[in-house]
C-alpha cells in the first residue's frame, strides 16, 4: 500500500476499523497490550462477577465473622500515570532556529 501497490487505503482503514473488539491491533489503540482477549463481553463478565460477589456480602450469605475475602475476577492491569511520557515544553521560534543552526 505504502509502495503504491496493494489495496487502497480506504480499503485498509475500513478493514482495521471492522476488526473484532478482542484483537490486538483494537488492544493496542486502546492503549495496553494486555487488553488483548478483553471484549466486550469479558468486561460484563468481569462486572456480573463483581455484581454477584457484592450481593453475596451486602445480603450476608458469605460466612459470619472473620470470612475469607471475595476473591477478585482477573482483570488486566491498568497503565501507571508513571508509563506514560513526560509531557514536554513547547519550544519557541528562536529555540529550534539554535537546533537547526548546529548542524
Amino acid at each position: 500500500m505504502i509502495a503504491g501497490r496493494g489495496p487502497s487505503p480506504a480499503l485498509v482503514l475500513l478493514l482495521v476499523q471492522r476488526l473484532p473488539d478482542t484483537s490486538l491491533t483494537i488492544a493496542l489503540a486502546s492503549g495496553s497490550r494486555e487488553l488483548f482477549g478483553w471484549g466486550q463481553d469479558r468486561h460484563l463478565t468481569a462486572d456480573l462477577f463483581d455484581a454477584i460477589n457484592q450481593n453475596t456480602r451486602a445480603t450476608g450469605q458469605w460466612g459470619k465473622g472473620r470470612a475469607p475475602k471475595i476473591p477478585a475476577y482477573p482483570r488486566p492491569q491498568a497503565k501507571k500515570k508513571a508509563d506514560k511520557p513526560k509531557a514536554r515544553r513547547p519550544r519557541s521560534v528562536a529555540e529550534i532556529y539554535k537546533v537547526f543552526q548546529r548542524r
